[in-house]
């Protein structure tokens, strides 16, 4: 059986954490759990520790990307599964993201699937507009550029994580860079839930920030594309005016 590390963000998830640990605990799994408390204010952090997992503590909230970062760094495993404290990821499908990455792929993301994961319509436009961009960058289909439920390998994602976006856009940049490093990603349906507890993102502020997120990423990783976009834009509006 392989072992994992399973490393898990949380920040005032105190509502759900309990039952997700459970859940993990309850799975045929030789896995370590670590939470990284990104400056919860309420019992968060006593309650990871209370059902046996390893809690990395920040003294402030610095982001869910700068979060997930410390805890793959913290992993004492090779293969590690990111996931959320809020009850929304099917924590009974950790072993399938697992047997598909031994499979032979680099990373294999859970892509959501169910009312839940629709929500508003303008998260519904916006996720749409965001697939269409990382598709076209990539050159890949994107069935969920940014689901928190995927497996990686630990010796495999250190080298980018100076890379990564510390903000909710972290999944979205791995996506891209493991995408345009020529890494296989893998994708798997899974079911999503409605949170237990009240949302930290910000819609106007961390869409505009995501997309600033995808563009400087592919600026870095393939710039061909953002100058060939520019100079598209730029001869149509010579020809328009």
């Amino acid at each position: 059986m392989d072992k994992i590390s399973i490393v898990i963000p949380a920040f005032n998830e105190e509502g759900a954490i309990g039952p997700v640990l459970q859940a993990i605990k309850a799975l045929p799994l030789d896995a370590e759990i670590i939470i990284v408390d990104d400056g919860s204010t309420d019992r968060t952090a006593e309650i990871a520790a209370e059902n046996g997992a390893r809690v990395v503590h920040h003294p402030m909230n610095v982001g869910y990307g700068y979060s997930v970062k410390d805890g793959i760094r913290s992993a004492t495993n090779d293969i590690v599964v990111l996931s959320d404290a809020d009850g929304t990821y099917p924590i009974d499908r950790i072993p399938d993201l697992v047997s598909e990455l031994n499979r032979g792929f680099h990373m294999v993301v859970g892509a959501r699937q169910g009312r839940a994961y629709h929500g508003s319509f303008f998260k519904k436009i916006a996720r749409i507009a965001f697939k269409m961009i990382a598709e076209f960058m990539t050159g890949n289909h994107i069935p969920d550029v940014n689901s928190g439920f995927r497996a990686l390998r630990k010796r495999e994602v250190e080298p980018y994580l100076h890379d990564l976006c510390n903000g909710f856009s972290f999944t979205t940049t791995i996506t891209l860079v493991y995408m345009f490093t020529g890494k296989m990603v893998g994708y798997m349906p899974i079911a999503y839930e409605v949170r237990v507890g009240r949302s930290k993102v910000h819609i106007i502020r961390d869409t505009f920030r995501t997309l600033q997120y995808i563009i400087e990423t592919s600026v870095h990783y393939n710039p061909p594309k953002i100058f060939l976009i520019l100079s598209i834009i730029t001869f149509l509006w010579s020809v328009l005016c």
